[in-house]
């Protein structure tokens, strides 16, 4: 896995893959509208407005501390808990703002799934019963609803071929990458609208993360990415979008540009966004 690598000139810059001009018109997954995010009335990150298209890939991408990771927890809640966390503008899925209409937070975390950085397999439990474990909170007792969620979970998340024989094994005996799709499959199962990936391979090993970059090309047919990667490399092969945030003189950070992946790596209109990708900070 390359990292830190650092380009002289936006033509040394890895290449988008992707032929789109510009972001695809068509069906929306979430909207966001001038959302910002602070804590004890500090703002972290501010000024996001863009749309996600529906069955693309949106990266996220930014130095540390331009609020990608914080954006990204607030598209499905995740700053609930933290008291001192507020959350302006809107954040709509499928045209309805996800903290003032009527989606309850257990149908907004079943609707907006989410795979963090490091693996989270619950350890004491079966790889079964990891996968399977949200739609049993949520009431789901018939064994041919939850075998049927299982296998197709799995199979989606290139992981069925390699635990189907050893499904009552503990989750904590897969490798990393295995672990990390596992986490994928756990989120697949509850058949989500959106999926919120945040630097899911910085933990893993390139062989592994080479498995999870496949399947995010696969899965967008069925569900529509949004990941957060330091990877500069990393973005230009996967996502169909990218949103470039960088943190401003008061220690926000701020949505500076959003447009096709392409446009971003090979055009971009913000010369910061320029200087970003070319590896001249960050």
């Amino acid at each position: 896995m390359l990292e830190n690598v650092t380009f002289e000139s936006a033509s040394e810059a890895p290449v988008a893959t992707s032929t789109v001009a510009a972001p695809a018109a068509g069906a929306t997954a979430m909207s966001l509208r001038d959302v910002a995010v602070s804590f004890n009335s500090r703002t972290a990150v501010r000024n996001a407005t863009f749309d996600i298209a529906q069955n693309r890939v949106t990266s996220l991408i930014g130095p540390s501390g331009s609020g990608k990771t914080t954006l990204l927890r607030a598209l499905n809640r995740l700053h609930d808990r933290t008291t001192s966390a507020k959350v302006t503008g809107e954040i709509l899925l499928e045209g309805t703002d996800i903290h003032r209409g009527n989606i309850t937070l257990t149908e907004l975390r079943s609707r907006v799934g989410m795979v963090f950085q490091r693996p989270n397999p619950f350890p004491t439990m079966s790889i079964r019963d990891n996968v399977v474990s949200g739609l049993k909170f949520g009431g789901v007792k018939k064994k041919s609803v939850l075998d049927e969620a299982l296998e197709t979970s799995l199979r989606a998340a290139a992981l069925w071929d390699e635990v189907e024989n050893r499904l009552k094994d503990s989750a904590s005996s897969l490798s990393g990458g295995q672990q990390q799709r596992l986490c994928i499959a756990r989120a697949l199962a509850m058949n989500p609208e959106v999926l919120l990936m945040d630097e899911p391979t910085s933990a893993l090993d390139p062989v592994a993360t080479l498995r999870i970059e496949e399947l995010m090309s696969t899965l967008k047919q069925r569900v529509t990415i949004i990941i957060v990667t330091h990877n500069m490399q990393q973005a230009a092969r996967i996502s169909d979008d990218c949103a470039f945030l960088l943190m401003g003189e008061d220690r926000a950070g701020e949505l500076i540009e959003f447009s096709s992946t392409q446009k971003i790596f090979n055009d971009p209109a913000d010369p910061r966004t320029h200087d970003y990708i070319s590896g001249r900070f960050g």
